[in-house]
């Protein structure tokens, strides 16, 4: 292989982890830790930036393996195709084959795997369990006999895995206690990754509807979709309520900063028919969620 091709694959394969979503799998875990920092300020106990770090790459190699897994297997069952109006995917354009981006996902797994050891020694059980489902779930969400995706429990999944598990999930491993604020904070989180694949179904919805990809979209149609998003925005930020009452201003204020964005996109999204421009909405509520995650930790931080 020549030095060009070894680059196009690389480059294919980087394509393939889809960078623009590692965003869902690297602001759950600095929320949590800006939650546990405010949590720990009245305690001898300090912050372990070490298993922050950790959090974070176990964190991100899952949704990359996750990311590899549904390439291959959207392209097996026809819901990837030369119609699709989203990205490009790697294996539908030839560019790598399933095997290869199958093993990719293994392959990420497996490192995801190696940064969650020390995770697991400093949480124990609990953690263990919770990296194991993280995998297992991150491959059942296209694949296996009953795909989450499929069936329209994508968003649950979302909901899940990318907020409340991944928020109280390192907030008990830097704390060593659960609590209702990094629940909450972990709702929040996941409303908002939850608005990424929410529009990524409702751009596909027709296609997905003729291979049986059953999403909420493609189950409901594309006035729930517009109704769906809309509402997981607004939940995320009405759920800023709470800090005011507990008496965290800044991080009740400083996450409307990203508001402007949002009506945007919910304009953007209600005026126009699923097409090409949806990918640029899919990729500023990646950055919602990021100035959101970002302005939310910083008010915990300076509390």
């Amino acid at each position: 292989m020549s030095q060009e091709q070894s680059q196009a694959k690389i480059n294919a394969f980087i394509l393939a982890a889809r960078p623009k979503t590692l965003a869902a799998a690297f602001v759950p875990i600095l929320v949590s830790t800006a939650v546990a920092f405010s949590a720990l300020q009245s305690s001898e106990t300090k912050i372990k930036w070490n298993l922050t770090l950790f959090a974070i790459l176990s964190s991100i190699f899952i949704q990359i393996g996750t990311n590899f897994i549904n390439d291959a297997i959207d392209f097996k069952k026809g819901a990837d195709s030369e119609k699709r109006i989203g990205p490009k995917r790697m294996t539908q354009s030839g560019l790598l084959t399933p095997k290869q981006v199958l093993f990719g996902g293994g392959f990420s797994f497996f490192i995801a795997t190696l940064f969650g050891i020390p995770l697991i020694l400093a949480g124990g059980i609990p953690i263990l369990f919770i990296g194991i489902v993280s995998i297992i779930c991150g491959y059942i969400y296209t694949g296996g006999p009953y795909p989450l995706a499929y069936k329209g429990l994508g968003e649950f999944f979302v909901i899940l895995f990318f907020g409340i598990v991944a928020v109280l999930g390192v907030y008990y491993i830097q704390t060593g206690t659960v609590h209702f604020h990094p629940f909450i904070a972990g709702l929040q989180i996941g409303f908002l990754a939850t608005v990424l694949i929410s529009i990524n179904n409702f751009r596909d919805y027709l296609e997905d509807k003729k291979v049986n990809k059953m999403t909420l979209a493609a189950r409901f149609g594309k006035n729930f979709a517009r109704v769906e998003i809309v509402l997981l925005f607004l939940s995320a930020f009405l759920l800023n309520i709470y800090w005011y009452i507990h008496g965290f201003l800044w991080t009740a204020f400083l996450p409307l900063l990203s508001l402007p964005l949002v009506i945007f996109v919910v304009r953007g999204l209600l005026k126009n028919e699923p097409s090409p421009l949806f990918n640029k909405y899919l990729g500023m509520s990646a950055a919602i969620q990021m100035l959101f995650g970002i302005c939310m930790s910083i008010g915990f931080f300076i509390r």
